[in-house]
């Protein structure tokens, strides 16, 4: 069993940056795709962005340009970089994994999750 552990959320002021890591338990070999979803208080968990193994993205169409997500595949680990950030950002952060090299988007096709990362922005 693979566990996911987010790390790098925080206070920021808006239009202030932070990027999040996750680092699987276990070293990944297999195709696997990453991808990072957030949830306000009292909203659905929505989904920000996901990368594949071979390098393929796909972001929520509103967050690009703000956000951008990455892997280094020697130190096992996937980031989430986030620019400009804004109260509306105010969330917490999940990283989630899955088995496969299609990126998906919804939180059904994820089997791994993280315990997420608190990300406030202020205004």
């Amino acid at each position: 069993q693979v566990q996911l552990v987010e790390s790098g959320g925080g206070l920021v002021q808006a239009g202030g940056s932070l990027r999040l890591s996750c680092a699987p338990s276990r070293r990944i070999f297999d195709d696997w795709v990453m991808g990072w979803f957030r949830q306000a208080p009292g909203k659905d968990r929505d989904f920000v962005a996901a990368i594949s193994w071979s390098g393929g993205v796909t972001y929520e169409e509103s967050l690009m340009g703000r956000f951008t997500i990455s892997r280094d595949n020697v130190k096992n680990t996937w980031y989430l970089q986030m620019n400009n950030l804004q109260p509306e950002d105010t969330a917490a952060y999940y990283c989630a994994g899955r088995i496969g090299s299609v990126l998906q988007r919804t939180t059904a096709e994820y089997g791994y999750w993280g315990q997420g990362t608190q990300v406030t922005v202020s205004s």
